[in-house]
């Protein structure tokens, strides 16, 4: 609701005189009249309230509703953002049907297909996106005319028309529907994604979250869109995404994320009335996949046909044409090319609880922080049934996840820690693991997806434990790279080839004559699933596993 004071006064005296003559006037984005008070035509009682108000307090009590109302020319109703985006013209009406006929394509050029010689996923739907039905609707009469029906949920009646059009000239020949969580069946393998969008306040039951969670382990991608920018709407979708996976953060998705370049390079991007800057997207990781993105700046208008009446809501904040259509193929293509891992990384996994008793059977304890620190699922536990039957060094199957401010570390000889942005160690985790190293620990550091956000907090997070000494890489002659298989040279994935790598990356930090510290800044984890990453930067499978397990090789017997 948006409020104006009309006041026709310029002294205390005319204040007192003249307060009945004090318009207060609610009108909501239309300029419809919510309520009128402090009028002539205002109830006996309101106007008695008002003779008897001392004038101090009328002053005091004008002044901060002017300041609230006008001066901070603030909204003050989720409502006035209910801005419809529709016309009269007809719109393409969803497929009737869902069939499972079609295969889920790879991605085409220009980002990194798969091999034909790559392992191929099942069969997939051909439906890409559904649109969630929520929210209340109502009709109403523009100043045209013409009735128009409006749905909280469908603001933007044309925005994922657009979206499919767009996709499909990419080659990506998928389709669109709208769907009720009431009758959904929650199976991504039908449908891989679904579509918030609005301005209000979403609300959904415990129940339905319990659903969404066990859809988006299962695969499926949940993406918000504030098609104007609404604060109610992402303030909603931030608290929903909070309830469905409470042991995650929102984390901002970094700028060399394959989120932003699948299809195009998105390193500034246009926003109604702001300069140039970094897409703004937010989200949830589950692993190493963006499963819930959130989008506090407006998408739908950009796709959407029509988004003149958007230009009337002054405060909108929103992603031109141009931008919105780039920012969504990228989005549509991120949803095709990380299914599989969606399906991979979701599995549950059962962790192993640290034995204090002596053995010299390898645990693989994984440091918990701040982060996104369970970047690969499951990764490991592929690794060491790999070393079972390799090697004959006895191997626990079960990660162990530790805390470095609550678990005792000292039980274990090898740490791992991976990430995918930024993090911090606490005060006392920094002195823990200064402590494991210098007893002759090995840390073990992956930089998950090798992305730069990491590797810049690695780098300053390492510089409080290790202090003023410095990675060095780890030359080819070491016996790292010979204690199990002879590794001279590695495969990098497709996203690294016009680095022309041809050597392991691992850099390292030696203490006493022995590697204390081993950092691989190319995604060292990924390899040891076997699945597809699009745009990822990292060793290729079978010279990710060959040098994981030298390492493990090497720590256990030096």
């Amino acid at each position: 609701m948006r409020v104006f004071f009309i006041p026709y006064f310029l002294s205390y005296n005319i204040i007192a005189k003249y307060w009945n003559n004090i318009l207060y006037l609610a009108v909501n984005s239309n300029g419809v009249p919510l309520r009128l008070c402090g009028h002539p035509n205002a109830s006996p009682i309101l106007h008695e309230r008002e003779e008897n108000m001392d004038k101090k307090h009328i002053i005091s009590f004008m002044a901060f509703l002017f300041l609230v109302g006008y001066g901070s020319k603030l909204y003050a109703d989720e409502n006035d953002w209910m801005i419809y985006l529709g016309d009269q013209t007809a719109k393409k009406a969803p497929r009737k049907s869902v069939s499972a006929a079609e295969a889920l394509a790879p991605l085409p050029l220009p980002a990194t297909p798969l091999r034909r010689t790559e392992r191929k996923t099942p069969p997939q739907p051909d439906y890409l996106i559904g649109k969630v039905i929520w929210g209340k609707d109502a009709t109403f009469t523009d100043s045209s005319g013409d009735k128009l029906k409006i749905a909280d949920w469908n603001l933007c009646p044309t925005d994922l028309e657009r979206f499919i059009d767009n996709a499909r000239k990419l080659q990506l020949p998928y389709h669109w529907c709208n769907i009720n969580l009431g009758d959904f069946h929650y199976d991504p393998q039908q449908l891989p994604s679904l579509l918030f969008s609005g301005v209000r306040t979403v609300r959904l039951s415990p129940e339905q979250n319990k659903a969404l969670r066990q859809y988006v382990l299962n695969g499926g991608m949940i993406i918000f869109d504030s098609i104007a920018g609404s604060p109610y709407f992402n303030s909603s979708a931030i608290k929903l995404t909070g309830e469905i996976f409470p042991e995650c953060q929102i984390r901002d998705i970094p700028a060399d994320h394959p989120l932003y370049h699948i299809f195009f390079d998105l390193e500034k991007v246009s926003v109604k009335g702001q300069a140039a800057s970094l897409p703004k997207l937010q989200g949830i990781y589950v692993g190493s996949r963006v499963a819930i993105l959130i989008s506090p700046v407006g998408l739908g208008c950009g796709w959407n046909r029509n988004i003149s009446r958007v230009e009337t809501l002054k405060q909108a904040s929103y992603y031109d044409q141009q931008t919105a259509a780039k920012i969504g193929l990228n989005i549509a293509g991120y949803i095709v090319g990380y299914a599989e891992a969606g399906v991979v990384e979701g599995r549950p996994e059962i962790f192993g609880l640290a034995d204090k008793t002596p053995t010299d059977e390898f645990v693989f304890a994984q440091i918990k922080h701040e982060g996104s620190w369970n970047v690969h699922p499951g990764a490991a536990s592929a690794l060491l049934m790999k070393m079972r039957k390799n090697t004959s060094v006895t191997v626990n199957l079960k990660r162990a996840a530790v805390d470095l401010d609550k678990d005792d570390i000292s039980v274990y000889p090898f740490l791992y820690m991976t990430g995918l942005d930024d993090f911090k160690l606490s005060e006392k985790g920094v002195g823990r693991l200064k402590q494991f190293i210098n007893n002759g620990g090995v840390l073990l550091i992956n930089n998950g997806l090798g992305l730069s956000s990491f590797d810049i907090a690695v780098r300053r997070e390492l510089k409080k434990v290790i202090g003023d000494s410095q990675l060095q890489k780890i030359p080819i002659d070491h016996p790292l790279y010979n204690c199990l298989f002879q590794i001279d040279k590695a495969n990098y994935s497709p996203a690294l080839q016009k680095e022309k790598l041809t050597v392991p990356s691992l850099m390292g930090l030696s203490v006493g004559g022995k590697l204390a510290v081993i950092y691989s800044p190319y995604d060292l984890e990924a390899g040891w699933l076997e699945v597809y990453y699009p745009l990822i930067r990292s060793y290729q499978p079978l010279s990710s596993q060959k040098i994981a397990m030298n390492i493990i090789m090497y720590l256990m017997t030096q």
